[in-house]
Order: structure tokens, then C-alpha cells, then sequence
């Protein structure tokens, strides 16, 4: 990956959930423009190895040298997993500019009567409890210094799409929007910018179940306004952006990445009075 863009330079960024996907996307993108990474994962160390070596070569690619880029196991879920990975970080960087909360998972699809007690606590620790733990973190460091910072949510089209059938994941964004909010009004005077992003149809591992299936793809895409599924790629773009000074004077926003997907398509054409 190329990049002339040098918005990042200097910076030190913590990314969850970094080993695939959207994750890994901004990982390389943030080193394309100058960033440090920590590369967060909680599953496989070969793909969070994979995602390191692109990194590097981002760094490298795009003019930066050799840069700390380290690797950091922690399930965000796990608090005193989180307080360490913290502690790995800032002990080897001594600093940290910005924190992408991007671990996620998606629960099984299944009637929401049926959604047990244990598979909702699974999505909800990671998707919601994870990120306030992770924030916390960083908040806490944020403070203890001049310049402020910035935390960066993935939250979903689902955050304002209902979802049946995945309740858990529902809700778990839905709160990561008052999360979003409430973070960004309250630290707002410390120079501390909180927003998500909200992707749409991606092309993640995560929704394997259809990127592979031309029917069901064909399926998908069809009720995305733009016509298409969105790559990983485009998603870390606006993570970029919103992690640099471009985008010094927003917070406690949400962008929607997602093709027209939060634009009620069903409404192209219309159909009542």
C-alpha cells in the first residue's frame, strides 16, 4: 500500500481486533500515513503475524522507515486483559495518540426469544463492555498529558438498522452510539475526540457466509443503494480521517460507510402517498 499522505506521522495508535478484516484495513491504512501500531488480537497469532508483516510494509512503502510496530494479545472482554495489554503499550511506546475499538463478533442468528443468557453476555462483553474498558484506557492516559487524543468506535449500520434475529449484536451497537456520545460531550473540553463508524456489507471474513455465494451476494447487494458491498479498505479510510486533524473540530459523530445502506433504500422508489 502507497500512501503521500503523511496525516499520521508521529502518532501512536492501538488497534483491536486487528488480525482480519476492517481491523487489519486500518492497521495498514494507519501506517501508510505515518502511524505506530499495536496490533490487538485475541484469536489467531499467525494472522495478527500476517497483519504485522503488512504493516511493516505500509511503513516502509510509504517513506516511514522502521517503526515499533508491535503485536498484543488480549480478549477486550477480559478487564485485567485489557489493563495489561495497556501496560505493554505504553511501556514500550510511552505514549498513545489514538485507540480503534474495532473487536467485535456476531452472534448466531436465532430468534430473539431463544438468545440465550450466555451468547448475549458473549456479544455484549466484547462489542460494548470491550470498548468502554479499552476507552477507559486510553481516556485514563489521555489525561495525564497535554494534547488530548482520539477513540474510534466500529459500530455498525446497525446501530440505527434493527437487525431480527441478532438482538445481541443490536443492542450492542445501539449502545455504542450513547457510548460514542457521551464520551465525546464529556471530554470534549480536554482536546479528547470520541466518533464511530458504521460500516455497512463488507467484504470480512465475518460475512463469508455471503461474499462467496453469488446468490446470496446478489441478494445483499441488491438492497444497497450504491449497488455493490463495501471493502475493508474503504472503511479504514474514514477511520484515517477521522483519526487526523483533518477532522479536528468533530466528535461524538457517526459515519455511515455503507453504500446508501442507513438511507432507507426501500424508499427509491415510492411507494405510498
Amino acid at each position: 500500500m502507497k500512501s503521500q499522505c503523511h496525516r499520521l506521522d508521529g502518532r501512536f495508535a492501538l488497534v483491536t481486533g486487528a488480525s482480519s478484516g476492517i481491523g487489519r484495513a486500518i492497521a495498514e491504512r494507519f501506517a501508510a500515513e505515518g502511524a505506530t501500531v499495536a496490533i490487538n488480537y485475541a484469536g489467531s497469532a499467525e494472522a495478527a503475524s500476517e497483519t504485522l508483516e503488512l504493516v511493516r510494509r505500509a511503513s516502509s512503502d510509504s517513506g516511514f522507515g522502521e517503526r515499533p510496530h508491535r503485536i498484543v494479545k488480549a480478549d477486550v472482554s477480559d478487564a485485567s486483559a485489557v489493563n495489561a495489554m495497556f501496560e505493554d503499550v505504553l511501556g514500550a511506546w510511552k505514549r498513545l495518540d489514538i485507540l480503534v475499538n474495532n473487536a467485535g463478533v456476531l452472534q448466531s442468528e436465532m430468534p430473539s426469544e431463544s438468545c440465550t443468557l450466555e451468547e448475549y453476555e458473549r456479544v455484549i462483553g466484547v462489542n460494548l463492555t470491550g470498548a468502554l474498558i479499552c476507552a477507559q484506557g486510553a481516556l485514563k492516559h489521555f489525561l495525564t498529558r497535554p494534547g488530548g487524543g482520539v477513540v474510534l468506535n466500529c459500530s455498525s449500520v446497525h446501530q440505527i438498522i434493527p437487525k431480527p434475529g441478532f438482538v445481541a449484536y443490536s443492542i450492542s451497537k445501539g449502545a455504542m452510539d450513547n457510548m460514542t456520545r457521551t464520551l465525546a460531550l464529556e471530554y470534549a473540553e480536554r482536546s479528547i475526540r470520541v466518533n464511530a463508524v458504521g460500516p455497512g456489507a463488507i467484504r470480512t471474513d465475518m460475512n463469508d457466509s455471503w461474499i462467496h455465494d453469488p446468490k446470496r451476494r446478489c441478494d445483499v447487494e441488491s438492497h444497497i443503494p450504491m449497488g455493490r458491498s463495501g471493502a475493508p479498505e474503504e472503511m479504514a479510510a474514514v477511520f484515517a480521517f477521522l483519526a487526523s486533524d483533518d477532522a479536528s473540530y468533530i466528535t461524538g459523530q457517526t459515519i455511515y460507510a455503507c453504500g446508501g445502506l442507513s438511507l432507507y433504500g426501500e424508499f427509491r422508489t415510492n411507494w405510498v402517498s
